[in-house]
This record gives structure tokens, sequence and C-alpha cells, in this order.
């Protein structure tokens, strides 16, 4: 029996162990009354006798140093000045301890520890600028009414709420879908710098750990387990925001949307959720209202007003003409725009460019238009 080592590092092995998830690693515990010590220094014809546990399984957790460098992990972890948090220490997350499938543990960077409660603010990496503005003001100002905003640093409405915290100098934590040693998107480096300095970064993956199609639900379930509410803003139906509104929904958390334009697919993922009796909240104390936290202040945060725009601003006949096409807050192609005006393109993309010039609206990485928030 290998007695050097620690619980604290059978369960680091345990979760860098593949095909060994939280749901498994439950029921070997459970037999081995929570050592895990026991567990890997254990012959492999008494594991196969364990429920749930094969031959390949036994022969796999037998030969658990071929699969996973502890040493290795335990350098990197020195390293990257990284802790890794288990069930055991007093620093795992609280609400996340109640769900079925909580990760065996959690590599944490960033000296923030959890003082306060959690909200989630998730939504499409194709926000349109009204979805990012909307993001950022709640993010802000529920951060600086003393709530953590966790999220999952992707493009998007995930990056407009991280930003909207640390705006107002307080906390937030991204849910990495992969290793710590690996910035995801790659562009948010100085984000993902930011965070560590003002909240934290964590994932529940190994070092190396590169992102594919389960780790992204892995982290979504993540995200909502340490949050006593999760706010979806813009999500079309298959986005993985609206895999967080499931879990969500399976770990009793309160699931709230932001209400979109019916027209638009961005919005299309939201008003399911809104029919499948999700809650709509148009403002910040809507939130609070939901959740029974009583704002210090006697002011409310509501949703930026998509026709609001800087009155010193001069706009000639013909830029009007064209602005009006985006008075219900549309997204429109320069053809399209030039259909409506009943304009040559060229005329069009003249008045375009001055407009944007002007920062009355914003072309898109897609080509189109949409108005600046």
């Amino acid at each position: 029996m290998d007695t050097s080592l620690t619980q604290h590092q059978a369960r680091l092995i345990f979760n860098g162990l593949p095909h060994i998830g939280p749901i498994m690693f439950r029921r070997l515990m459970n037999a081995f009354d929570n050592n895990g010590i026991a567990l890997l220094n254990t012959d492999k014809n008494t594991l196969i006798q364990t429920h749930g546990v094969g031959p390949k399984l036994a022969s796999f957790l037998n030969d658990w140093k071929l699969h996973f460098n502890l040493s290795r992990e335990e350098i990197l972890l020195k390293q990257r000045n990284t802790r890794f948090i288990t069930l055991d220490c007093s620093d795992y997350p609280k609400l996340l301890r109640e769900i079925y499938d909580r990760p065996i543990g959690l590599y944490w960077k960033g000296e923030f520890t959890i003082d306060r409660p959690c909200v989630a603010i998730v939504g499409t990496r194709k926000a349109t600028l009204y979805g990012l503005s909307v993001a950022k003001s709640f993010a802000a100002d529920l951060a600086s009414l003393g709530f953590c905003v966790v999220s999952g640093m992707a493009r998007g409405i995930d990056t407009a709420a991280h930003e909207g915290a640390l705006s107002v100098g307080s906390k937030t934590i991204a849910v990495q879908g992969c290793g710590l040693d690996i910035v995801y998107p790659p562009e948010n480096l100085n984000l993902y710098e930011k965070i560590i300095d003002e909240g934290a970064v964590i994932s529940e993956f190994c070092f190396g750990r590169r992102i594919d199609r389960t780790t992204f639900p892995m982290r979504n379930r993540i995200v909502s387990g340490m949050c006593e509410a999760v706010i979806v803003i813009e999500s079309n139906c298959s986005g993985g925001s609206m895999i967080t509104a499931r879990f969500a929904g399976e770990q009793c958390r309160d699931l709230m949307v932001v209400p979109g334009r019916i027209d638009q697919v961005t919005s299309a993922g939201c008003l399911q959720l809104l029919r499948d009796g999700a809650i709509l909240v148009t403002s910040v104390d809507d939130v609070l209202e939901e959740l029974r936290y009583s704002r210090p202040q006697n002011t409310a945060v509501c949703l930026p007003n998509p026709e609001s725009k800087d009155d010193a601003v001069s706009i000639s006949k013909a830029e009007q003409v064209v602005l009006k096409c985006f008075s219900g807050g549309e997204i429109l192609s320069p053809d399209k725009i030039a259909e409506h005006v009943k304009k040559s393109s060229a005329q069009v993309a003249s008045t375009l460019m001055s407009l944007e010039l002007k920062r009355q609206l914003v072309k898109r990485s897609d080509g189109r238009f949409e108005v600046n928030q």
C-alpha cells in the first residue's frame, strides 16, 4: 500500500483520471468510507466486487500512475499559483456542494473566495450591441450591490458580464471549460488576468485539458450550481445558455430571462424559456425582488433605450431617413437599408459611413448594421 499519498492528493488523482466522473467518484467513495487512499491501494479483485466496477475500471484504477502524473500536476499548481479545492476545503462553493454531480475538485486561480451571494449572467456569443449593453449594465449594478457575477468568459454576453462587474471594481468569477493553463477564447487574455486580480478563474479540468463538446456542458453546470440565480440575456434555441438554463432548473436555481425582439434569432431561446415559465426581468430591481434582497438606495437601473442618442450630434435629413430604418431595433444589411429608403447602394454606403463616424450606428462582423447603444 502506498501510504505516502494524502486524501487531498487522492482527490487530485481522481479528478484528473479519465473515465472517473463526479457520479462514479461518489459511488466509489461511498463504498470505501470516503477514503481515497484506500481506494487507490485496493487490489483489482476487491475492486471488481464493488458495485458498478467492472474489470476494465478496476485495472484502470490499479494502474492510475499510467494515466495521471501526480508530481507534474503538483508542480504546475505551484508554478501557476493555483489551488486545488475539494469538498473537504472550506473554500469550496457552498451552493455547489448541493448539486448531485458536484465536481470532485476545482482548480482555483485568484485570491478571492466566495463571501457573498453569486448570480450568473450568460448568453450568446453572437450578441447584439443592445444585449452587450444590458449584460454590462446588469453586471455592474449587481456587483455594486454586493453580488459576485459568475459567467463562462466566452465571447459576447459572458465577456460583457465580466467587464461590467470589473468596471465597478467588484468581484467576478469565470468558469472555464478547459485547464487553467489555457485561455479561451485567446483574445480574452487581458480579461483573464484582470479577473484573476479582482476575482477568480476556476475549472474542474486538470492542466492541459483542451475544450471539446463535453467540457462546455460540464462547465455550465458549475456556473449555475454555484449561483442563487441564472440570468439569460440573448440566446438562440440551441445555444449553450439553454444548457445552463436547463441545469438551473434541475438544480432548483431561479432562472431569469431578459426578453428580446421576436424577430431576432438571438432572442428565440429567451422567448422559449419565458414560454416555459422562466422569470421575466427588465431591471436589476426585478432580480432583487425575486431573490428577496432589498436595494440599499432608491435607484433603479433599467434596460437602455435603443432610441436614446446624444442630442449634440448633428444629423442630416438623409441620415435621419436611414436611422428610421432602425427605430425598432433592427439589424440590417446595406442592401436591405437601400431597399427601405429607395436609394442606390452607393448613396446608402456614404450615409452609413457618416453615421458610423457620428457613433450612431455600428457595423457588425457579419456586415450588417445596428444602432450604437
